[in-house]
């Protein structure tokens, strides 16, 4: 274990789509999602251990998690439990946790993950993970992993890397020269990605050396560069906070992808398959879940009769019992219970927006 090797957790969304599980006062990263005792963002700590120290792990959420943090991880200082004051998107956030690592470790190799993402095979993830921490600490170069795709998915993003004929497109480690960065494109163009062979997904994992990605910020987000340049003398003191306050309303809301990930020309992913789910829908959590012999996914004390293809998660104290539905979505949480047919559960958000409009905010 290196002891300049950090992790950056992005804890700080609230996971609407997965509705009504996660809410804003209690988004699913701080849920048992898994059913397996330990919250989503529990697990995402845990799977890097024997990669990072404890004392190099900083967690980046929105102040009003803050204390939700600390409950679920009460080993972890206040001092690494960094606060935004409002969301910006990804980048904001990623130059908040690298200008505070970068002052206090010039030499720091970071490790960016979500904090809602799912890994079925830790030891594969740690080999990779490992391979790009190496390749980072000792080249100038902006990893992501990019995952296998194992179906023409269009809820993803996609990376396409260059081909083995092009001699500069792989470096030690397998890792490849990206060529170009796609959102979440339709079906029929997911198809060809699939088929073509050089794309994967894109799983929001990043790493990267402290000065490689401050230099990107520079480079190309410069005017976020400059509100941290700014501030960088405030980092790590008592006047951090009130510094980010002043220093998030000058930043644009922009992600990471966008900002800089399209843009560089040093940008390498790694592919991998370790068993990945960004665990954005209900859906994912049916396709990575343990199903019984009618392919139900069900996390509660639930009685099934004549039911079929459905993902149930409810609470634990509540027996529910389900007759004859087919591909269907049941979840409840707090005061909301949601019924849902799978194939629609792209219409959660918009669920939510008219639940928020007729029947006020405390249901979301």
């Amino acid at each position: 274990m290196e002891q300049n090797t950090y992790l950056v957790v992005m804890a700080g969304g609230i996971g609407s789509r997965f509705w009504p599980f996660s809410r804003t006062n209690h988004p699913k990263q701080f849920h048992d999602v898994m059913g397996v005792g330990r919250s989503m963002l529990q697990l995402t700590v845990d799977r890097f251990k024997g990669i990072c120290p404890p004392e190099n792990v900083f967690v980046v959420t929105n102040r009003d998690y803050t204390e939700l943090v600390h409950q679920h991880l009460p080993e972890l200082p206040l001092d690494q439990i960094l606060g935004e004051p409002i969301g910006r998107n990804t980048a904001p956030c990623i130059a908040y946790a690298s200008y505070r690592i970068a002052q206090r470790d010039p030499k720091a190799v970071i490790v960016v993950t979500p904090a809602d993402h799912a890994v079925m095979r830790e030891e594969e993830f740690r080999t990779n993970i490992s391979k790009a921490v190496d390749a980072a600490r000792s080249h100038e170069v902006l990893i992501t992993l990019g995952i296998k795709p194992a179906r023409p998915d269009t809820g993803y993003g996609y990376i396409q890397y260059l081909d083995q004929e092009d001699n500069k497109a792989e470096m030690p480690g397998g890792l490849k020269k990206v060529k170009t960065f796609t959102e979440k494109p339709n079906l029929e163009l997911a198809k060809m990605f699939m088929e073509s062979g050089d794309f994967l997904w894109n799983s929001g994992l990043f790493v990267w050396r402290a000065d490689v990605i401050v230099q990107a910020f520079h480079n190309y987000l410069s005017d976020i560069a400059e509100v941290f340049d700014d501030g960088l003398s405030q980092l790590g003191t008592p006047q951090e906070e009130e510094f980010i306050t002043q220093a998030y309303t000058r930043c644009r809301n922009i992600s990471i992808d966008y900002g800089i990930m399209e843009k560089a020309d040093n940008v390498y992913v790694l592919p991998a398959d370790f068993g990945w789910s960004d665990l954005g829908t209900w859906d994912s959590l049916h396709r990575i879940g343990r199903p019984d012999e009618c392919n139900n996914v069900v996390d509660g004390d639930v009685i099934l009769y004549d039911t079929c293809e459905c993902v149930i998660k409810t609470p634990s104290e509540r027996l529910v019992v389900v007759q004859g539905l087919d591909g269907y979505i049941v979840a409840e949480y707090d005061n909301v219970l949601l019924i849902c047919k799978r194939t629609e559960e792209q219409r959660v958000k918009e669920f939510v927006a008219d639940v928020k409009a007729k029947k006020g905010s405390g249901y979301n």
